[in-house]
């Protein structure tokens, strides 16, 4: 992961962690080496997000903090402890549509002459705006081929090269879930913006997304075999390397009857790695 200079911390753009073996070869093809996804049919694009409210998965209660100290009565414990870390908390997980003819625009300035070959599925404003990107349009051509296109208004870019290369690049174990970008950019002072987007095969009927060591599941908005999240945090005075661990995303997939078939948190493919 890395960050920018803003916040007054080490600059930090989140890419996901790939096998070494991966990584090498998408380092050597594309600008930036982040993750993957393939193909299936288009539908009609998906022009807003699930809402900021979290899908399920309860948060484990904490230890208590008190002790009985060996005198008369109860009081705090006294022993000097070590001062907890700043918290990096999710402040919000809502998309917002882009209207169709700003998505027109973006493709048109993101993917040049070869715009007119793909069809836009989702096309949404991300919860906050980092300082290059305020939302992301994905889109998907005849061959089942996506790109995704970051927005900054009506400008749409990619860091791929060429767009296309996020197909085929990184699926996870079970061959249920590929990944395409997953980064993450500084929002403002104390804020911090996390992004990412990927494919499901047929089997997937809903997803939801995690961050760092926090159960909680969050929203996905899903449409033409794409997905996409986005999250906006609170970090506070936190170093990099903690919002980095924080604000990392773990993707889940159900099957139609609520069985959870995929858990990146799982997935060996992302274990040991450098996130």
């Amino acid at each position: 992961m890395k960050i920018d200079q803003e916040d007054e911390q080490t600059s930090l753009v989140r890419r996901w962690g790939l096998p070494l073996g991966i990584a090498a070869g998408v380092a050597a093809l594309s600008v930036v080496a982040v993750t993957v996804v393939g193909g299936e049919r288009a539908a009609e694009p998906v022009q807003a997000g699930s809402g900021g409210s979290p899908t399920s998965a309860a948060a484990s209660s904490g230890p208590g903090r008190g002790s009985s100290s060996a005198g008369a009565g109860t009081t705090p414990s006294s022993a000097p402890s070590a001062s907890a870390p700043p918290a990096v908390t999710v402040t919000s997980v809502t998309t917002t549509p882009i209207k169709a003819e700003a998505v027109g625009r973006v493709l048109s300035s993101c993917l040049g002459s070869d715009a007119a070959r793909f069809h836009p599925v989702i096309a949404v404003r991300t919860p906050a705006a980092a300082k290059d990107w305020d939302g992301t349009v994905i889109a998907v051509d005849s061959a089942g081929q996506y790109v995704q296109c970051q927005t900054k208004g009506d400008r749409g870019s990619s860091p791929d090269v060429p767009p296309t290369f996020i197909n085929d690049r990184l699926w996870g174990t079970g061959h249920i879930v590929e990944y395409f970008d997953s980064i993450g950019q500084p929002a403002g002072k104390g804020r911090y913006l996390s992004l990412g987007a990927g494919h499901y095969t047929s089997g997937v009927a809903k997803m939801t997304v995690s961050y760092g060591e926090d159960p909680k599941q969050y929203p996905v908005v899903m449409a033409g075999g794409a997905f996409f999240y986005s999250a906006s945090f609170s970090t506070g005075s936190s170093t990099a390397k903690r919002i980095a661990a924080m604000s990392t995303p773990y993707v889940h997939a159900y099957n139609a009857a609520g069985k959870e078939i995929y858990n990146q948190k799982k997935d060996p493919q992302f274990r040991g790695t450098s996130r």
